[in-house]
């Protein structure tokens, strides 16, 4: 299995933004005093890699779909500006250095279930814009992940790419766009039979060799 290019995840495994995400949704609903729910880390880690939409449909099931989209929207807002305003290395160990000596062998591009907006601050905030050719997410397309994948693979020519991520809806999406799936296994969840996994990101330098 050697692939011709790697599309990457972000959240879960390129880095871990949970802690300071959680601060800025938080302060999103302090305007909402009748709001009790709170977000923490751990509980973002089982929501992130669902579309916005959708983490707005089971965190806010009694708004309104207009309020609790809009109210979504305010999240992503205030974490753009906390995220932004971070100094804090929040790559998972290796990223750094690993993506540069990646890039050399494999084109790489990064597809993510986030907002627009959010992939191009991640590349800002860590360097690796050089890196990456091309990305896309659902803010952008309306698209759900597989699609995306998909999108991507058409734009570039690619013909035997692999996805790299670490939840259960990234092995679907991999299936969805007809891909392998390397399984992260740092990263957020649990997945059963992934085509390969990575117990470290820079185990990517060695895994096809």
């Amino acid at each position: 299995m050697k692939p011709d290019s790697i599309i990457l995840d972000i959240d879960g495994t390129l880095w871990n933004s949970t802690p300071i995400v959680a601060r800025a949704w938080n302060e999103a609903l302090k305007s909402r005093p009748e709001i009790t729910y709170r977000f923490t880390a751990e509980k973002l880690t089982k929501l992130f890699g669902h579309p916005m939409t959708t983490i707005a449909d089971m965190v806010f099931p009694d708004l309104s779909e207009q309020d609790r989209y809009a109210l979504i929207d305010d999240c992503c807002e205030r974490e753009h500006m906390f995220l932004s305003a971070s100094t804090e290395d929040l790559l998972y160990p290796g990223v750094a250095d690993t993506i540069p000596k990646l890039s050399q062998t494999y084109p790489l591009f990064i597809v993510s279930n986030c907002q627009a907006g959010y992939i191009e601050l991640f590349l800002e905030k860590t360097g690796l814009a050089p890196y990456i050719t091309d990305f896309e997410c659902p803010g952008n397309t309306g698209l759900g992940k597989g699609p995306n994948i998909q999108l991507v693979m058409k734009r570039n020519g690619l013909k035997a790419p692999i996805y790299v991520g670490d939840i259960p809806s990234d092995q679907a999406a991999s299936k969805e766009a007809g891909i392998p799936f390397c399984h992260a296994t740092y990263g957020f969840g649990k997945v059963e039979t992934p085509d390969c996994t990575i117990g470290q990101f820079c185990n990517l330098l060695t895994l096809f060799s």
